[in-house]
């Protein structure tokens, strides 16, 4: 029986993405790794291994239909809970091997179709969450903006990226507050 047919095999796997999945969800993307995915879905690292033999290929593939933890669930007032939100993945990625991985993904997205288009999704999830958040804070008159869903992404999150991964150093809750002011005018 080929690898890729044995029952046995595509059971171990379903086991190994839903607990890679378990683990993005509670604990962020440095907790996926080939020793804890094997712990939680109760198998052997080499099993991992054989699967992915690199991390960022079982990462991809974990972030691939996984519910993103991040910009879910918006609360009123916006302005606290967006900049919690941006600290949160600041400190993410201020993990070394996290910005790394998300360099990798980022990177394989530009040459793997299937790359890109999980990070499409990722992206437009992001988005949604975002455009639903701030028409909120619209309507509750809290917020005033002009800029286009997929504008306030990346005036939100670019940064936080680029000062991550390009200039290696933490994002302060200063920068994170200039950065949701920057998207508009807010009202207490």
């Amino acid at each position: 029986m080929s690898y890729s047919t044995d029952p046995r095999a595509a059971r171990s796997r379903e086991a190994m993405i839903a607990a890679a999945r378990r683990l993005l969800a509670e604990e962020g993307l440095d907790a996926v790794t080939h020793r804890r995915v094997a712990e939680e879905a109760g198998v052997g690292r080499a099993t991992v291994y054989r699967h992915w033999p690199r991390a960022d290929q079982l990462l991809l593939d974990a972030m691939g239909g996984a519910d993103l933890p991040l910009f879910k669930d918006p609360e009123a007032p916006l302005h606290p809970w967006l900049c919690r939100q941006l600290r949160r993945m600041a400190d993410e990625l201020a993990i070394p091997s996290v910005a790394a991985v998300s360099l990798t993904l980022a990177q394989s997205a530009l040459s793997d179709p299937e790359a890109a288009h999980r990070q499409d999704e990722s992206v437009r999830t992001i988005t949604d969450r975002l455009r639903a958040a701030v028409e909120s804070a619209v309507a509750a008159g809290e917020l005033t903006t002009d800029a286009e869903p997929a504008d306030l992404t990346a005036m939100l999150v670019g940064p936080i990226v680029y000062r991550a991964t390009a200039q290696r150093r933490p994002s302060s809750d200063a920068f994170i507050e200039r950065l949701v002011d920057s998207v508009g005018t807010w009202r207490s």
